[in-house]
C-alpha cells in the first residue's frame, strides 16, 4: 500500500501560485494501491446511500434523482457541532472514474474526482483529487487547511469498507 499526497494551497507556502479567481482553495490528491478490482472500488464509491455507515462526518446521504450515469444527492456532513447540508451531482464512468460536484451552500467550489486504474495483478491504483472552497470565510479558515488529512481519512475509510465487504 502506498500513499502520496500533493497539496496545493496558496496560504500554505509562498512557492505556490494562487490563481486570480481563487480565494484560498486547497487542492489535494491522494494515491493508494489497493488489492481490489477497479469495479469493486468503483461500486463502493458510487454507493453514496451507504456513506453514513462508514465515512467520518457523513450523517445523511440520499440519492434524489437518477438520469442514466448521473445522480443527484442530498448529503449532510458534521464537524463537531457544525452540520452542513449540501446537494451534489455525481457522474459515473464505470469503472474508471467518478466526478462529484457541488456549487450550492456551503461551497463556493466543490469537485472530487475518483479514478480507478488497474495495476496488473497487484489490484487497483485509486486516485482521489479534491478541490474544495467554502463560501464562508469562517468555514474555509476552520476546515480548508485540514483537507489533506481528511482526504487521506476518506481513502482509509473506503479501504476499511472494502476489507469488510470483499475480505
Amino acid at each position: 500500500m502506498e500513499t502520496v499526497v500533493s497539496v496545493t494551497n496558496a496560504q500554505a507556502t509562498a512557492n505556490f501560485v494562487k490563481e486570480p479567481h481563487q480565494r484560498n482553495m486547497p487542492s489535494h490528491e491522494v494515491h493508494r494501491l489497493l488489492g481490489y478490482t477497479p469495479e469493486q472500488l468503483f461500486d463502493l464509491v458510487a454507493d453514496v446511500d451507504r456513506y453514513p455507515e462508514f465515512l467520518p462526518w457523513w450523517t445523511e446521504a440520499k440519492i434524489c434523482k437518477r438520469e442514466g450515469n448521473v445522480y443527484y444527492t442530498e448529503q449532510v456532513v458534521g464537524f463537531g457541532p457544525v452540520r452542513e447540508r449540501f446537494d451534489s451531482k455525481t457522474v459515473l464512468r464505470r469503472p474508471e472514474r467518478i466526478d462529484v460536484t457541488s456549487s450550492g451552500r456551503p461551497f463556493q467550489h466543490f469537485h472530487l474526482v475518483w479514478q480507478f486504474n488497474s495495476v496488473s495483478t497487484k489490484g487497483c491504483r485509486v486516485v482521489l483529487k479534491a478541490d474544495i472552497e467554502f463560501r464562508s470565510r469562517i468555514l474555509q479558515d476552520a476546515f480548508g487547511w485540514r483537507l489533506a488529512g481528511e482526504t487521506r481519512r476518506i481513502i482509509a475509510a473506503f479501504q476499511s469498507r472494502a476489507n469488510q465487504i470483499y475480505g
